[in-house]
């Protein structure tokens, strides 16, 4: 609630049989449309997941993803998550 997170999903190794000791985990986040967070936001929601989860954490906008030109790399990702928080 505190960053206005509409969704958190994995993608990625974490979800794989090759997700190992030095893998890190990809989430996927959906922020609420009025939700105002600057670039050193991200980081500091990339640097909290990563002492909750004990990994390095590689944050990804949803809407990046949904917007991006690399059609492969947008069906890849979004047709592969797992979602752990939905509000």
């Amino acid at each position: 609630r505190r960053w206005s997170i509409l969704e958190l999903a994995f993608f990625g190794s974490v979800l794989r049989d090759d997700f190992g000791p030095k893998s890190d985990v990809d989430v996927l986040v959906k922020f609420a449309p009025d939700a105002r967070y600057s670039l050193f936001d991200l980081v500091h929601i990339q640097d909290e997941l990563s002492s909750i989860l004990g990994r390095e954490v590689d944050l990804v906008e949803r809407e990046s993803v949904e917007r991006s030109e690399n059609y492969i790399r947008r069906r890849h990702i979004l047709s592969n998550v797992e979602r752990v928080y939905v509000a």
